[in-house]
């Protein structure tokens, strides 16, 4: 398994609580699974990763130079899962993982970092002699992985029954780069024409590489699967390349890790509680409440939580647009998150203006997401487009009803409330109208005790455990390994 993060090692978003947590999950399933990941400089400083065992390095030629491949060696806490973290000086002894702390945008050379992580990959699977059912890549930073092999290492017997997977986390990192990343990678320049799977208008894109070269492509929520194949808006370019290996596309929903989020046992939360006992709930919302210095208003009035990365894509604009209605209706609302200036701003404001009714904290800080979870009554995701999501899974473990657009993973996860039936609430147009109905439906079903916890209670009783997530990677593992034996034969 080939990723750029993965917790605990290095950890920017979803990516790294997938690869962090699937690995485990498939272990118990019997699989033996190998992670390898960039030794970032945070990554090698990290308590929680560490020990760490240097592993022998080796040169990597790239372009016209040559880098040293620096090897480390740990393993997964609690398993037997061996992750091999390749370092270099060059490319990966900084402070940023993708970005440059100092200015905030991408580094200019991660063309060349990624290039050297997935050759140094590749060669240290060599050098190691473990055998390789299947290579599971993640994302751009490892998507041009199934050309390698393909272009590179196609006389190498190693490599001739090995089967490729390329997941999609978020079609919007693309990894589009000029043509002289073929030079890096060590792939002639005469593969690169026009509709070539390695060519985007002009420039090389790693993403449509790895569309073209894996066996198999999946995403992280079965809709958004279909979404990216014929919405130009969420294809972003590639939609019609991933409609060109349709027969080839799957979703899988990412599963939430229940030895972290779970509100029997959660020690981030100040009271514990379940379906069987409310009790603990209702002394997380008053916590909850001192925190941002909110007062109780009255007992039925809900409040409402966000956790979110504060962007457009997340469906800020609709909250923006609507925040004087939201702020007028009869509840309070939290937020917890960084992002886009204008919402730092607006965010900043309307909490000034309405401060018995909205409570702002603008960082990333992960004990108060877990009390956010805990405290709220209901979760607000009006995203504009989401892979799969996360945060509605978090919340129905802790019985705090997510209001959510229905797209991508949202739309898989979250069913739409029918009297005896629907674990939250969603609509479908992008619109804030249809945010703020979805909204006062909430309000009005948890005005009703005797709809609201039973709701509750089915929210609660939803498994989206990596159980189920992982047995659906053995198979699509499987089936890869049935698809190139066939080939073979």
């Amino acid at each position: 398994m080939f990723a750029a993060e993965a917790s605990p090692y290095a950890k920017v978003g979803g990516l790294g609580d997938v690869v962090g947590a699937l690995p485990k999950a498939l272990a118990k399933l019997g699989v033996n699974p190998t992670v390898v990941i960039p030794a970032y400089r945070a990554a090698q400083s990290n308590s929680v990763a560490l020990p760490c065992r240097a592993v022998p390095g080796f040169d990597v030629p790239m372009a016209s130079s040559i880098e040293h491949a620096e090897v480390f060696q740990t393993r997964m806490d609690g398993t037997d899962v061996d992750v091999y973290l390749i370092g270099s000086r060059k490319y990966f002894d900084r402070k940023g993982i993708y970005d440059d702390p100092a200015t905030g945008e991408g580094y200019p050379d991660n063309m060349e970092r990624f290039i050297f992580f997935m050759k140094s990959g590749l060669e240290l699977l060599l050098r190691l002699g473990k055998p390789a059912d299947i290579i599971h890549c993640h994302d751009s930073h490892t998507a041009l992985i199934p050309s390698l092999i393909k272009m590179n290492y196609r006389d190498n017997p190693f490599f001739a029954g090995v089967g490729t997977l390329l997941t999609i986390h978020n079609m919007a990192h693309q990894g589009l780069y000029s043509k002289e990343a073929l030079d890096y990678a060590g792939i002639d320049r005469s593969h690169f024409y026009p509709a070539s799977p390695f060519e985007y208008w002009g420039k090389v894109n790693f993403m449509k590489a790895g569309i073209e070269f894996a066996d198999k492509v999946n995403t992280v929520s079965r809709t958004y699967s279909v979404e990216i194949r014929t919405d130009p808006k969420l294809g972003l370019g590639l939609e019609g390349v991933l409609q060109g290996r349709k027969d080839d596309v799957s979703g899988i929903v990412n599963g939430i890790d229940y030895d972290e989020w779970n509100p029997e046992t959660d020690p981030l939360i100040p009271a514990r509680f379940s379906a069987r006992d409310f009790s603990g709930k209702a002394k997380c919302k008053e916590h909850l409440l001192r925190y941002f210095d909110l007062p109780r208003i009255k007992n039925d009035v809900p409040l409402i939580g966000i956790v979110s990365r504060l962007a457009d894509q997340k469906g800020f604009d609709l909250i923006a647009e609507a925040i004087e209605d939201i702020a007028a209706l009869d509840l309070q609302l939290v937020i917890l998150g960084t992002g886009q200036k204008k919402y730092h701003d607006l965010f900043q404001q309307i909490s000034m203006q309405y401060p018995e009714k909205i409570g702002v904290q603008l960082s990333f800080d992960n004990k108060l997401a877990h009390k956010i979870e805990a405290g709220c009554d209901m979760f607000l995701m009006p995203s504009k487009f989401e892979p799969c999501g996360l945060n509605q899974l978090y919340s129905f473990r802790y019985g705090t009803i997510p209001i959510v657009r229905k797209t991508g993973g949202l739309a898989d996860t979250v069913i739409p409330y029918d009297h005896e039936k629907g674990t939250g609430f969603s609509f479908s147009k992008y619109s804030s109208s249809g945010m703020m109905a979805a909204i006062k439906l909430a309000l009005k079903i948890y005005s009703d005790p005797s709809c609201w916890q039973p709701l509750m209670i089915r929210a609660m009783s939803q498994d989206w455990s990596w159980n189920n997530s992982a047995r659906q990677y053995v198979q699509l593992y499987q089936s890869i390994s049935k698809k190139r034996f066939t080939i073979s034969d």
